[in-house]
């Protein structure tokens, strides 16, 4: 067990924003994914597509620019399968599966308990310490979540099978936090992005039947939106959540990701003319007041003597 710097623990301006930019690129994914189930693509060959081309982008920028990022030594290959595969494709086929049998605003806040089992193991493996201030953010922000996806007005039953895979999507979301944060202490965000989105389409290339997602593909502007899922919502966010959860620990960063069902609900208002109800403001308030609170410079916090900081260096 590591104990974490001072730095790592409070994070800067900075990793803040690389946190909630990540947050936002997530919360837009609903315009290519729609667009994609349109065109008859499941849910599966979207997570495939995704983290495909995400992984070809990261290959050639890191072959013309960082080609010694690709390397990483074979004991520490469990911390990418780790990352790619019981985080990111569990995640999803359990988020997925979750919306099918229950409503997506109830798979939405299933999924949003991921902040609150980030908090628990991040203070069991990193001994993170669980403050006043993470713990309001955390539950302004779940309630923000419930009000925002609109759950409350909903009429459907849930189903004990839609509950417990939308808390498995809440805990592959969690984990990802986790086995990011080890893998960040010996390699670069670049070598863990590239390895997590390489280890997750390989699983995923089997199950996603090629032949015929390779027909539609072929069809309309299917690969254009796949390009761009890759890049927009797959690619930019894990880059930027790893570089900033690099800086912060891990309750913070997922606290901040409650920026996504907010950027996703005012994608459905501008794209898709769905209303807007005194309980999505409701929600988005309480959201927007938990980031601000995350970000407020803490009144106790000393200022680090040159001597600690090249330390740290």
């Amino acid at each position: 067990m590591i104990s974490e710097d001072r730095r790592s623990s409070t994070g800067t301006l900075k990793d803040s924003l690389c946190v909630i930019g990540a947050a936002c690129l997530w919360g837009m994914i609903g315009l290519y994914t729609r667009s994609l189930g349109n065109a008859g693509v499941s849910s599966l060959q979207i997570t495939f597509l995704r983290n495909f081309f995400a992984t070809v982008y990261m290959a050639i920028f890191l072959a013309v620019r960082h080609r010694d990022l690709f390397r990483f030594a074979w004991k520490d290959f469990w911390m990418f399968l780790c990352t790619g595969i019981v985080s990111q494709v569990f995640f999803n086929i359990c988020y997925f599966s979750a919306i099918a049998r229950t409503t997506m605003s109830a798979a939405a806040v299933l999924l949003y308990t991921a902040p609150c089992m980030v908090l628990i193991l991040s203070a069991v493996f990193f001994h993170e310490k669980l403050t006043g201030r993470k713990i309001v953010a955390l539950a302004a922000s779940f309630v923000g979540c419930i009000f925002t996806t609109g759950l409350l007005g909903s009429s459907s039953a849930l189903s004990a099978a839609g509950i417990l895979l939308g808390l498995g999507a809440g805990l592959g979301y969690a984990l990802y936090s986790i086995f990011s944060k080890i893998a960040l202490r010996k390699y670069h965000p670049y070598t863990v992005t590239f390895y997590t989105t390489l280890c997750a389409s390989l699983f995923l290339l089997p199950l996603s039947r090629p032949g015929r997602l390779a027909e539609l593909l072929g069809t309309g502007n299917a690969l254009a939106v796949s390009l761009a899922l890759g890049f927009f919502s797959t690619l930019m966010p894990a880059v930027l959540y790893t570089l900033g959860l690099q800086g912060m620990d891990a309750g913070r960063a997922a606290v901040l990701a409650y920026a996504e069902p907010l950027v996703a609900t005012l994608c459905g208002l501008l794209f898709y003319q769905e209303k807007l109800t005194v309980s999505n403001v409701t929600g988005m308030v309480l959201i927007l007041f938990s980031l601000l609170l995350m970000n407020l410079p803490r009144p106790s916090a000393k200022k680090t003597c040159p001597a600690e900081e090249s330390s740290r260096k």
